[in-house]
């Protein structure tokens, strides 16, 4: 399975940069990531500002980022590297040491594809760099359950409610049937799992995510989520 994956990105290994301050942390990510045949570490660093110089000199496709950091923290770095259209196709994965974080939607909004638990299994973390770097999402039913309870805890912010209205503007923009797809995105559902409830395939599950994110202007499938719940399209049920 490796191989073939690291077959369709032309042979070339998935180029990971390590941002975190515990360099026995970090030590240990590397000796596993570099035992893959498809991936390995070009980089580490220990605080935000050196993760985001390093992603523009390395090359690097998925950085695991710690979200709290000395200095230029894990928020500020990946804000950084989404905002630099030179890392346009650079994937920051958000390490928290919970996976329910209190950061985790402003990681979401500052650019980031997803996030994971520091006590995340070594093939979790793996999975992790291989779905970063193909473009998709890392937000598991349960993660997307703890993103939504952080979002109402945090009662939005300062802008919320022009956002809301820009992104309602533009949820116009969709079809019915990407409306319906960018609700269950938006539930954690994966596209197998749209595909089973929508009774389509999952190559068309993932064309209509694809056209949202496009007409939307999100970044990921983790965008996609955020837009959802600030334009009002999806409401969270409090229980």
């Amino acid at each position: 399975m490796d191989e073939t994956q690291a077959q369709e990105r032309g042979g070339a290994p998935i180029k990971v940069l390590l941002a975190d301050d515990q360099a026995l942390l970090r030590s240990a990510f590397k000796v596993l990531v570099d035992s893959e045949p498809d991936m390995r570490v070009v980089g580490e660093a220990s605080d935000g500002a050196q993760a985001y110089a390093l992603a523009r000199e390395r090359g690097a496709d998925v950085v695991l980022m710690d979200i709290r950091m000395p200095g230029t923290d894990g928020l500020a770095a990946t804000r950084l590297i989404s905002e630099d259209p030179d890392l346009a196709g650079v994937r920051v994965v958000m390490l928290t040491t919970f996976e329910v974080d209190e950061y985790v939607v402003q990681a979401l909004r500052a650019g980031a594809s997803g996030f994971l638990g520091k006590g995340a299994e070594p093939d979790e973390l793996l999975n992790a760099i291989r779905v970063a770097a193909a473009g998709e999402a890392l937000l598991s039913p349960a993660a997307t359950k703890g993103l939504i309870a952080s979002f109402l805890a945090q009662g939005g912010r300062a802008d919320a409610p022009a956002a809301g209205s820009a992104h309602a503007e533009r949820l116009a923009a969709l079809t019915g049937r990407e409306r319906e797809v960018l609700v269950l995105v938006a539930a954690g559902l994966s596209n197998d799992g749209i595909a089973a409830r929508l009774e389509v395939s999952p190559l068309t599950v993932k064309t209509h995510v694809n056209r949202a994110m496009a007409k939307l202007g999100a970044r990921d499938r983790a965008q996609l989520v955020v837009i959802a719940y600030e334009s009002g399209l999806v409401r969270p049920r409090v229980d």
